[in-house]
């Protein structure tokens, strides 16, 4: 087992093992199975800070996704486990909230994707954007500035 080595210090990690329905007739991990994993890695890590559904739901507000943009790397093959890592790296503590993700393969640590998902605040009731709530400004730290990131 080899370590990933991560883009930036102090991820929040995901484990996700491929399952049977994940590979598709190329014989590896379909490309939309990426998008769940990112999807799943940032609940988990919401979770993890305190703001689970509940919370938003009591909140009345919620991220919705704006865009991902994803780099494919590697494929994540039969049998594996991916590593997706996840750091905020914006927060403009008004409408809107970015985060960057790393998919690892975890016996190999190869980098199989990176992504970027932008996200903008609703009000759960209207579908309509809304302010951010101070649980979500102070809840959702930056935690990898964006001018660092590397190209």
């Amino acid at each position: 087992m080899s370590s990933p080595d991560w883009d930036h210090e102090n991820p929040f990690v995901a484990p996700f093992k491929v399952r049977p329905d994940d590979i598709d007739g190329f014989g590896h991990v379909n490309n939309a199975v990426y998008v769940r994993w990112i999807n799943d890695g940032a609940w988990a890590h919401s979770k993890a800070l305190g703001l689970g559904f509940d919370s938003y739901r009591d909140l009345d507000a919620g991220f919705v996704v704006v865009r991902h943009e994803i780099d494919y790397l590697s494929s994540a093959m039969p049998g594996e486990t991916a590593l997706v890592a996840t750091w905020i790296t914006s927060n403009d503590m008004r409408l809107r909230l970015s985060r960057r993700f790393q998919i690892c393969d975890e016996a190999t640590g190869r980098t199989l994707a990176r992504a970027t998902t932008q996200f903008a605040v609703i009000a759960l009731s209207t579908g309509r954007p809304r302010r951010m709530p101070q649980a979500f400004r102070e809840g959702y730290p930056v935690m990898w500035p964006q001018e660092k990131i590397p190209v």
